[in-house]
């Protein structure tokens, strides 16, 4: 495509958007990044972004770039301590690999799995953190448009 060909689409409801992004927190540590890969392709509403990061990205056409400032109500929400749980260490079925920072998949009611982080290891209690692992941080979300086109339905 020319530049002068450049697309009059741009990112909305209905869209199909191909980019590259870096997540990074505070501190300026990168998160993720798909500069070293593939970019990103996702359609506007389908869940593959949390609306907190699609809503800056509203009216970007191809070729534009961005960094935005993305707060933990509008990310992965605060961190919350009614999400960590104390669970009895013989509950654990190999308590010798258990430690702290460890993350472990755990059965949810609804009969999913739910990641947890090993947050302290007692004698008789594990905590674990149900908390997303970026839940309470402020993070920069750079992006750089590559496409934007009308989403097709399979």
């Amino acid at each position: 495509m020319e530049r002068d060909e450049m697309s009059e689409y741009r990112i909305g409801e209905g869209m199909e958007v191909t980019l590259h992004f870096t997540l990074k927190l505070e501190d300026g540590t990168v998160v993720d990044s798909t500069r070293d890969k593939q970019p990103a392709t996702f359609q506007v509403g389908d869940g593959n972004l949390p609306p907190g990061f699609e809503a800056p990205l509203t009216g970007l056409t191809d070729g534009e770039t961005g960094s935005y400032e993305i707060s933990p109500e509008h990310a992965f929400g605060q961190h919350n301590p009614q999400n960590i749980q104390s669970l009895p260490r013989d509950s654990f079925d190999d308590t010798d690999e258990l430690e702290e920072g460890l993350v472990m998949s755990f059965a949810d009611p609804a009969g999913g799995e739910l990641p947890g982080v090993i947050a302290e290891i007692g004698d008789k209690r594990v905590e674990v953190d149900f908390n997303h692992p970026l839940a309470g941080r402020t993070l920069t979300f750079d992006v750089e448009v590559i496409e934007v086109r009308p989403a097709t339905t399979h």
